[in-house]
């Protein structure tokens, strides 16, 4: 698998997570109530709810089009179906940033959690939360464009290898 071919959504959703994990090790007993609402604030002044948002909506319209294939004269039921379902399952999201929070409450303390929340409230830390996201979207960039460029040099290498042993590749 090359780099070009790394879905975008599956990149970000990966390094997300991995940085989620990454955050420290968990800790055996459950975070306290106090610790999960530190979690929460974390989470959401960090984009939580929009970094998360097209996951719900994304799941209804695979579904859907798990069915058009197959069946694509019920393209507007199955549309209608969809629509009610993404008013219906709306109220999941909150699910989803209940879960995120609890992940961030057992890899940080609650002080460790309200010292973090109170630098982003800082003018340093809101730059970082404005700035990060093309920060990383730059270092992927420039991530991929330098791995295509290695393994570009390495194919090469690999054929001067092979050639200097007889073979043409």
């Amino acid at each position: 698998m090359t780099f070009r071919s790394l879905n975008r959504l599956a990149l970000i959703a990966a390094l997300t997570f991995g940085w989620v994990v990454m955050a420290g090790a968990a800790r055996a007993q459950a975070p306290s109530p106090a610790a999960l609402a530190a979690a929460k604030e974390l989470v959401a002044l960090k984009g939580g709810g929009a970094m998360f948002d097209p996951l719900i909506p994304g799941v209804i319209e695979s579904a859907k089009n798990q069915f058009l294939p197959t069946h694509p004269n019920l393209s507007g039921p199955l549309t209608e179906v969809a629509n009610q379902l993404h008013k219906e399952y709306a109220a999941k999201r909150a699910e989803i940033l209940d879960l995120v929070a609890k992940i961030y409450a057992q890899h940080f303390t609650e002080a460790e959690l309200k010292e973090i929340t109170t630098f982003y409230k800082t003018p340093a830390g809101k730059k970082m939360l404005a700035q990060e996201p093309i920060a990383i979207q730059e270092s992927l960039t420039a991530a991929q464009q330098w791995a295509n460029e290695f393994s570009d040099a390495v194919l090469q290498r690999f054929r001067t290898e092979m050639a200097k042993k007889g073979y043409k590749l």
